[in-house]
């Protein structure tokens, strides 16, 4: 292809979907642009002191959910010495290392926030696309024409605020946990958070090392997942396995999940401790935290029911009639899912389902040249999963592979919308909710990526039994399909011992 052929691609936001975008645009021969509100690339993983212009970022204590090995990128391992669960400030190196060994910073125009996307005049028969976009330091705004938009922003940016009954009426603090950046300022209070999930966890965790009281209010309880396995081993490359995933296929009795339970039991009651929920381990979203029991059995962290309502100096929860009295209410109850600069006949999302074809594709669209990168919740790693959506993506445009008729591809997202709900707790984020290994090889297949385990059987024996029985690493993905890595396989075989070389910081006898 020569460089006047070469199609235009647009991504809208530069974080850790964006680089992987910017460099599956560049694998494949195109001619990508990133567009940045903000003056750097990382998104989420780029700690920021506040939440300045809505911008987000994750406290400066997080620590990533899923290990290292687990959240690679599919050619690229991370550095031996690298811990197993990275501290934000070495997921945005690991990000730096990704983005200089691929060149991809220089596609990259920070400041830059796109405010519309929309069709060409022509898009019947072109599929274009105009994006306007404004420049934040000139304060001006221009349109320009692209073949393909990748939209990358993500979708933690806008607090998804429930009603509550008086709490307009509370005198006291109320923020949404996209505002919380650390424990400064919560010295001896009493403090409220609302929610179940991690950041709702993270937050009590974290506030109640200096609050004089901590509550941590929950509909409906969770499971709750440490992030060392047995014998220390992260838990997903313990669980993560195609043995596991085939077990659980074909297991209507649960057992699997049952299996998991009484290990988590007996790690800690769940019921005893306020958390058990009425819903089995894999129909929501599990929430990983290692210090949450601890906190709890030390009274820095209390665990109430779901409020009933607030009053001017505290709440009522449910079950009780007493005030509690409270200084503080954090809100970790999510994000509303919207991006505003498209149209809603395009993206349509409701409490159970999302018009996105495999969560990447509207379905209605005549032509596969608008695409969501990352907009999914994963029970698992989310940015290998960005990247084979992006491999994808790269290779429709180029006309490497196509989409189905609309047909099936509607009634493949009802199909996917059923099984949500069967599966899933009816709730907002479920409705992009995914299981890691079955998604990441539906993508895969599509362009012709995922591995031939049968034929490895007989080609590779050694390889095969670490595939299936060892934990599934993205770069199973790079062993077959457009642009396979030739480090796959050592990459593979060699995953343990950057696990191991993360804990070996002195020289043992």
């Amino acid at each position: 292809m020569n460089e006047g052929s070469k199609k235009k691609i647009c991504v809208i936001g530069g974080g850790s979907s964006g680089l992987t975008a910017i460099k599956c645009c560049k694998e494949d021969n195109l001619d990508v642009i990133c567009y940045e509100k903000s003056d750097s690339f990382g998104g989420l993983w780029r700690y920021h002191p506040d939440d300045a212009d809505g911008r987000p970022s994750v406290m400066k204590t997080t620590v990533i959910n899923t290990s290292k090995e687990m959240s690679a990128f599919s050619d690229f391992p991370p550095p031996k010495e690298f811990s197993n669960f990275m501290h934000n400030s070495y997921m945005l190196e690991y990000f730096k290392m990704y983005a200089e060994k691929f060149d991809l910073l220089k596609h990259i125009v920070y400041n830059h926030e796109v405010t519309n996307v929309k069709m060409t005049d022509d898009y019947e028969t072109s599929g274009r696309w105009i994006v306007t976009a404004k420049n934040l330091d000139k304060k001006t705004n221009f349109d320009e024409v692209f073949d393909g938009v990748m939209v990358c922003a993500g979708h933690h940016i806008y607090p998804l605020i429930p009603k509550f009954e008086g709490l307009e009426e509370f005198d006291g603090t109320v923020l949404h946990t996209h505002s919380l950046k650390s424990s400064a300022g919560f010295e001896d209070k009493s403090v409220l958070v609302i929610g179940i999930g991690n950041s709702a966890v993270d937050a009590a965790v974290e506030l109640s090392k200096v609050t004089k009281k901590l509550y941590l209010s929950t509909r409906r309880g969770s499971w709750i997942m440490s992030r060392l396995g047995p014998k220390g081993v992260p838990y997903d490359i313990f669980l993560q396995k195609r043995i596991f995933e085939i077990i659980r296929y074909y297991d209507p009795i649960h057992f699997a999940d049952a299996a998991v339970e009484f290990y988590l039991n007996f790690k800690f009651r769940h019921d005893q401790f306020g958390l058990k929920p009425k819903h089995r381990l894999l129909s929501a979203h599990i929430t990983i935290n290692d210090a949450l029991p601890n906190c709890i059995i030390s009274g820095m962290v209390t665990v109430k029911q779901n409020v009933k309502q607030f009053t001017k100096n505290g709440v009522i929860f449910e079950g009780e009639n007493d005030v509690t009295e409270i200084d503080t209410v954090v809100l970790a109850t999510g994000y509303e899912i919207k991006f505003p600069f498209i149209s809603d006949d395009i993206l349509q999302v409701s409490e159970t389902n999302v018009n996105l074809y495999k969560l990447v594709f509207p379905s209605h669209l005549k032509h596969a040249t608008l695409s969501f990168i990352g907009f999914t919740q994963p029970l698992g790693a989310m940015f290998p999963l960005s990247e084979a959506q992006s491999r994808w993506f790269a290779q429709l445009m180029n006309g490497f592979v196509s989409l189905p008729p609309q047909s099936v591809m509607e009634r493949e997202i009802k199909n996917r919308m059923d099984q949500k709900n069967n599966q899933f707790v009816p709730s907002l984020r479920h409705a992009l909710e995914v299981i890691w290994i079955p998604y990441m090889d539906e993508i895969c297949s599509e362009f012709n990526a995922k591995p031939n385990l049968w034929k490895m059987a007989f080609t590779d024996p050694k390889l095969f039994f670490a595939c299936m029985f060892g934990s599934c690493t993205p770069y199973q993905y790079r062993l077959q399909g457009p642009h396979q890595w030739a480090g796959a396989r050592e990459a593979i075989l060699s995953a343990g011992e950057r696990i191991e070389g993360a804990l070996k910081t002195f020289k043992r006898d």
